[in-house]
């Protein structure tokens, strides 16, 4: 009954035309914010999903590392069980240090990794090539695979660059002689053959190798390594797979998921959608107050008409819930009025890409834009709960005014 009540006084004609201008205004400023809300996030979401999408290719499912120090010991027998544990891909074995990457008088300072020819089922450094072949060559004739960054400053082409370039490294135990550091280091010619461009804190830090050299560089034993990187099946959950592989290594291994090991990439991105969220809501708060205008201006209209409705029993919870029902009767037809266009702007951004992305340094030249269905439910919780809230006030002013018939 009370839904009734709402909905024919907001198609009914006011005394005061003002009413019915301040109703329409805080539909539409509703409406606006909805509409900002959905596309905002989605938008969001699209540039999340395509940053995951770049340390994916970088970034193992699951990494296995020393939980202090640098290396870890692994034995044909591990790594055996390592790869039968139930949802393991394949694995990959690394050795990783920083390291100077010499051209002429240019010096550049590299996290050299080196890896096995697994490395590629593991990741997808290889799709990302913009130059050259990923080859990494052998222990006496060893390739570098250059990160987009770490090339343009060291100043080559790797697929063009006949010329090698020499990678120093700090040898394993030595003590660093002052007078001359070059003692204690270890060094090496190195070709390139390729280069990768996935993500800049990527491409301006990495430089990939053999693993059998690097582990030379590094003075690394037989079984030992900096890392194991592994990839597992689709659809198999990582943090199932850790837990098993824990259990296997013991806890002097640090086994970490996709998630862990960019947990501050993450957390980032978490709190910048949190911080869009409270910032839009502050926005719907403020909005709300032509609500509670109309609304109070409702109630004063409509004196006569809660006077008679009292006057037949209606109690105060009737009569409360009626203006309550007229208040979340406007914030619905501004919430899906908002969801609509907002859904018809993103489909036309994908199809059409009308909001281009100006300067053209970026891997693509559009804003992408990705609707979730927990967005849409999160943004009608919200709207629905600031438009109770809005109309609560006026609604408990109906309520309690006492009962005035004169004859």
């Amino acid at each position: 009954m009370n839904f009734l009540f709402a909905w024919r006084y907001f198609k009914a004609k006011k005394s005061t035309n003002a009413i019915n201008v301040i109703a329409w205004v805080s539909i539409i400023a509703i409406m606006g914010i909805t509409f900002a809300f959905i596309v905002v996030l989605s938008v969001f979401n699209g540039f999340e999903g395509l940053v995951k999408s770049l340390y994916s290719s970088f970034y193992p499912d699951i990494k296995i590392a020393a939980k202090t120090g640098k290396t870890i010991i692994l034995t044909q027998q591990q790594l055996q069980q390592l790869s039968v544990i139930k949802g393991v891909r394949t694995y990959s074995l690394v050795a990783e240090e920083k390291t100077l990457l010499v051209n002429g008088d240019v010096q550049v300072i590299v996290d050299l990794k080196g890896v096995d020819t697994s490395y590629e089922s593991v990741t997808g450094v290889a799709q990302k090539l913009i130059r050259g072949n990923f080859q990494t060559g052998s222990a006496d004739e060893p390739a570098l695979v250059l990160g987009n960054g770490v090339e343009n400053a060291v100043g080559v082409e790797s697929d063009k660059y006949i010329y090698p370039l020499t990678v120093y490294g700090f040898k394993r135990g030595m003590n660093i002689n002052v007078a001359d550091p070059s003692q204690s280091m270890a060094a090496a010619n190195i070709i390139t053959s390729g280069t990768f461009l996935i993500q800049q804190d990527i491409d301006n830090k990495y430089a990939i190798t053999n693993l059998d050299f690097m582990k030379l560089m590094m003075g690394l034993g037989p079984n030992e390594y900096s890392g194991v990187e592994l990839a597992l099946h689709a659809g198999v959950d990582a943090e199932d797979a850790q837990k098993e592989i824990q259990n296997l290594l013991g806890l002097n291994y640090r086994v970490e998921t996709k998630y862990e090991q960019n947990q501050s990439l993450y957390s980032v991105m978490n709190l910048e959608k949190w911080a869009i969220y409270g910032i839009l809501t502050l926005m719907l708060i403020v909005a709300a107050f032509t609500m509670i205008g109309s609304l109070t201006m409702l109630v004063l209209e409509k004196q006569k008409d809660i006077q008679v409705l009292k006057s037949m029993g209606a109690n105060n919870m009737l009569v409360q819930k009626i203006f309550l029902s007229e208040g979340l009767l406007l914030g619905s037809i501004g919430s899906i009025g908002g969801v609509l266009l907002a859904i018809i702007f993103c489909w036309a951004q994908v199809k059409y890409k009308l909001i281009a992305i100006q300067g053209g340094t970026f891997l693509i030249d559009y804003y992408p834009v990705k609707l979730v269905a927990s967005d849409f439910l999160l943004v009608l919780f919200t709207v629905s709960l600031v438009a109770f809230l809005a109309s609560w006030f006026p609604s408990r002013r109906a309520a309690l005014q006492p009962i005035e018939l004169r004859s």
